[in-house]
């Protein structure tokens, strides 16, 4: 028996009984207890990503900070025995070792055993937070992903418009800087050209963290001007995307095809079938 699971067709056939009960609740999650599984796992993921959080609160962890530590030992018991279980019933251990979820697994319960000697590696066990992309299959959200698709290819065809857009902003900030530190100087907080650099970045992106300000009037009215100019700046990559996006559903629009029986024109370019009538489209 092959099943489907995460776009992968896994042979079931050379299970044993019990193995293959236990795939069926482990990485399936049409069934009951497979779904059951699924939400239970979740749940203690974000469990152990609070615990996680409420240990880097040094007034918590001084008051909790025993109970803190035997939910974290708890929490990575419980992976390391479900992470056994996934080697000991797949059908193809070493492809589910290598693969994303199976690297994502493993590292969400190694930061505890490595902390054990160096306490420093404790709080990548926030990691296990990508453990919730285990969620699509719950929600079965994949009829989703041919829009995610459509998204990244207009990413990627605009690509080149942003990296020449971030080359300019890049020498932008750099002539602005210079500018700043020749205007101001050292006196004023502009002590080198990289930190005016950073004062110019956080300007133009209309951050302004206040912790370096212009004090002449040339300064202040050259720091006006930049603020302006970044309230425009913002839109320019924001269009760019806008663009291909809507390129990319236009050229699908007129790739769809239409039923020379019915006439219905609102079928997908995959498409064999016309949904209205069921006549098969040429």
């Amino acid at each position: 028996m092959v099943r489907k699971n995460g776009g992968q067709n896994n042979d079931t056939s050379k299970l044993k009984p019990w193995q293959k009960k236990m795939y069926e609740v482990i990485f399936e999650a049409d069934t009951f207890y497979g779904k059951l599984f699924d939400e239970i796992l979740l749940g203690m993921i974000l469990l152990s990503i609070v615990v996680v959080m409420l240990d880097s609160m040094a007034d918590v962890r001084a008051l909790y900070g025993r109970k803190i530590n035997a939910a974290e030992w708890f929490f990575t018991l419980a992976f390391t025995v479900e992470y056994a279980m996934r080697i000991a019933c797949s059908p193809n251990p070493k492809k589910y070792i290598l693969s994303f979820l199976g690297i994502i697994d493993l590292l969400a319960i190694i930061p505890t055993y490595i902390a054990v000697t160096l306490p420093e590696a404790q709080p990548f066990i926030v990691i296990r937070g990508i453990r919730l992309l285990r969620i699509y299959r719950i929600l079965k959200l994949y009829r989703f992903m041919r829009a995610g698709r459509m998204l990244l290819l207009a990413l990627r065809n605009s690509f080149r418009k942003v990296l020449i857009f971030m080359m300019f902003i890049l020498i932008l900030v750099i002539m602005l800087g210079s500018i700043m530190y020749v205007v101001e100087n050292a006196d004023n907080g502009f002590y080198s050209i990289p930190l005016s650099i950073y004062w110019a970045v956080i300007t133009l992106t209309t951050v302004g963290y206040g912790d370096i300000v212009p004090v002449t009037d040339l300064g202040k009215f050259i720091a006006t001007f930049i603020m302006l100019l970044g309230y425009s700046i913002i839109a320019i990559p924001t269009g760019i995307v806008s663009v291909e996006i809507s390129r990319s559903f236009g050229d699908r629009y007129q790739k769809r095809k239409t039923c020379q029986y019915c006439d219905e024109p609102n079928h997908e370019p995959e498409a064999n079938f016309c949904k209205t009538c069921g006549g098969r489209i040429n």
